[in-house]
């Protein structure tokens, strides 16, 4: 994928910026200084960009549970910043933005300052022909006079503060962003995309975990289960709550964070007060797979026994059953509780264990995570 080229630009050169790329950090200070300047900013501090980074990230790391790359110091500020702020995983944006400009914390203040210290400079590489080699080890205001010097860059230097030293985007520039906007966007995550995967090669789902969480629609799911609710009274597999149709929520066993997908293997219905507690921990395999088993075989044998019941699974499976593999293995005619279990067992512990590799949390009902 190449990017729309200029007679003005070096765009030859912006095509190469994620070359020989073995840490994120340049993903995300490009994103940020893109971010940036379409809010209409040309003159931007190392401060104001790399807590862009850290919000950009911070899904990625608390909610998704993705790896980042070795020894990475944005993963492990993030880490810390949960442990120091008891913000959500799905905090909004503005909230992570608003407490690190207000964050005194000794070790995000240092890990930040680290972060400043190569990628505003190595992000220009390919464009600096003149620095070389050793030419790069040398005092950060040294660098920044060197850089000054060169011709047709991105952004140049303001005088070295601390992270208060700012970049000034050039207007050609700025233009060119604002004018390929989309293209740019899409580019970056193509090529973020690749670095995940090559860091978390068994997570799924990596191209939707670049963003916050969004809003999930289960309508057809919750539809499907309230009318088995009409034939049979129904417990959730977690403290055994009797679900209603005015508590009813619908619970991702493999949380969606790691799994990506609506796949009705991994749906089963619990309370909303439950789903809440439980949010993004893997439930005990030993203990509560069982029980996902026979709640799920009663939605199989009322599927085989009622066609009202199989309407609805076909309607549910239309969206949130999209393998047929998948189906033929788990959904198929005449099946004992064993064989079905055996069947969902082989589609879903895999995956659980996956999970578990990423750095989930086992949990069970009344201990938090374990």
């Amino acid at each position: 994928m190449r990017l729309p080229d200029s007679e003005e630009l070096g765009i030859q050169h912006l095509n190469h910026i994620f070359d020989n790329t073995s840490e994120c950090y340049k993903y995300f200070w490009f994103q940020a200084v893109l971010d940036k300047v379409l809010d209409g900013q040309e003159i931007i501090t190392y401060d104001e960009l790399i807590n862009e980074m850290i919000a950009d990230a911070w899904y990625m790391v608390s909610e998704y549970h993705l790896n980042l790359g070795p020894r990475d110091t944005l993963e492990s500020l993030i880490r810390r910043l949960c442990e120091i702020s008891n913000m959500k995983s799905c905090e909004k944006k503005e909230v992570i933005l608003e407490y690190l400009q207000n964050c005194t914390d000794r070790e995000i203040m240092q890990k930040k300052r680290v972060l400043s210290y190569h990628v505003p400079y190595r992000l220009q590489a390919p464009f600096l022909e003149n620095i070389k080699g050793n030419a790069w080890n040398v005092a950060e205001s040294q660098l920044i006079r060197m850089i000054n010097r060169e011709e047709r860059l991105m952004y140049y230097f303001t005088a070295l503060k601390g992270m208060q030293t700012a970049i000034c985007i050039q207007p050609e520039w700025a233009a060119y962003m604002e004018k390929n906007q989309e293209i740019l966007r899409g580019w970056l995550q193509y090529k973020m995309i690749l670095y995940l995967q090559r860091r978390n090669p068994s997570v799924p789902g990596i191209s939707d975990k670049l963003h916050p969480p969004r809003e999930r629609r289960l309508d057809k799911v919750q539809k499907y289960w309230k009318l088995l609710l009409e034939l049979r009274e129904v417990h959730e597999i977690y403290c055994g709550e009797i679900i209603t149709e005015k508590n009813i929520s619908i619970d991702h066993f493999v949380p969606w964070s790691f799994v990506a997908h609506d796949e009705l293997w991994n749906l089963h219905p619990t309370t909303r007060v439950i789903n809440s507690y439980k949010s993004n921990y893997l439930p005990d395999w030993e203990y509560y797979f069982p029980k996902l088993c026979r709640l799920e075989y009663f939605s199989y044998e009322m599927m085989q026994e009622n066609l009202m019941i199989r309407e609805a699974f076909e309607m549910c499976a239309r969206e949130h059953l999209n393998s047929s593999m998948i189906r033929g293995r788990v959904y198929k005619n005449g099946q004992s509780l064993e064989e079905f279990s055996r069947a969902l067992e082989e589609v879903v512990r895999p995956v659980y264990q996956s999970a578990i590799n990423c750095g989930f949390q086992r949990w069970t009902m009344g201990s938090g995570g374990s």
